[in-house]
Parts: C-alpha cells; structure tokens; sequence
C-alpha cells in the first residue's frame, strides 16, 4: 500500500475544503494516537481515508448500500451517516486496504458505536475537533480532547443529539448506544473497575 498513491486518489474524490478538512483530520489524528497511546500510522490512514465517498452522489451512495448489502436502516437516517459505510466498502474495493480496524474506524467515524476500539475513538474525535472546524460547543470538546478520549466524544455526541433534536431529525441509534457506553466507561474508569 502506496501512502502517496492513496493521498492523490482521496485527494481526487473532494472539492478543496473537504481536501483541507481531511487534511486536518489526519493532523489531529496523529497527535490523539501518539497522546493516547494509539498507533499514529493506522490513525493517519483512517483519517486519510475517513471522507473518501463524503463527495459522492447521494444516488450513487444509495446504490452502493443497496448493492453491496450494507446496513439497509442507514438509508432511513441522515444522508451525513452514509459516506462513512460506503467510503469503508469503496477504500476496500478500490484499493485493497484490508485492516479491519480502520476500516471500522472509517465506518463509524460519523455515528460511532458500542465498543469503540482506540482507533476509532481518535477519527471520530479528530474529525469533530479538527482545526477547521468551527461550530458551538467546539472548544469545550477540544478541551476535554486533551485529558480523556472517551469524556471528549461523550460531548461530541452530546452535541450530534441536540443539534439534531433541535433540527426534528432522527437519530441514529448507534450515536445514542456508543455515547452510553463511553459513560459506562468512563464510570468503570473512575470506580477502578
């Protein structure tokens, strides 16, 4: 696996501030995996890889999941959740990447899950808090960032929830089971259990 071929092909599927984007995420990635503990070239080819399918066509998306036998229930929930399912199977088919942990962490980099591993703690949490971005509630996130991964996305989430509440969207049930579980965690955590 050539790191610079996967660069210009990623670099390929967006418009220039999704490039910037990406570019942050991977900078913010590496620097949550060496803080934590992670390992910083799996977090940098996650990140890389994270938004591979975010400018592809709704329709074409939609025909990935149906095809490909991805989660049916995702086409019932914001289109924002699909890139990530799809981008997994495209970076897979397209160029061979086979690490089941990134792939995972690129699949639920948007919604996250119940078990999160570390991995997909940093891309989750590198894309919410990276450079670029600026929405309420950030800095608050980018804080927590720096003493606990899990209290960090517990935040992240919690802001996802709200603002989709306050948008009448649905919520994907997988946003709602991992922000429990990094609770659950983090109580584990602070009772030495």
């Amino acid at each position: 696996m050539n790191l610079d071929k996967l660069r210009e092909a990623t670099r390929a599927q967006m418009p220039d501030k999704r490039w910037k984007h990406t570019l942050g995420v991977v900078d913010s990635a590496v620097e949550l995996a060496k803080r934590y503990g992670g390992d910083p070239d799996r977090a940098e080819l996650a990140a890389l890889l994270h938004d591979y399918a975010k400018a592809w066509a709704v329709d074409r998306m939609e025909a990935v999941i149906r095809e490909q036998g991805l989660p049916a229930e995702l086409l019932d929930h914001d289109k924002e959740l699909w890139h990530s399912h799809v981008g997994a199977w495209a970076v897979r088919a397209e160029h061979g990447i086979d690490d089941e942990e990134v792939l995972d962490a690129i699949r639920y980099h948007t919604s996250g899950r119940e078990g999160m591993t570390k991995l997909d703690k940093i891309v989750c949490l590198a894309d919410y808090i990276e450079p670029g971005r600026a929405y309420p509630g950030v800095d608050l996130i980018r804080e927590r960032a720096r003493h606990s991964l899990e209290d960090a996305l517990v935040a992240a989430f919690g802001s996802t929830i709200g603002v989709l509440i306050e948008r009448g969207k649905r919520i994907f049930p997988l946003t709602v089971l991992a922000r429990n579980d990094l609770i659950t965690q983090m109580k584990q955590n602070n009772n030495g259990g």
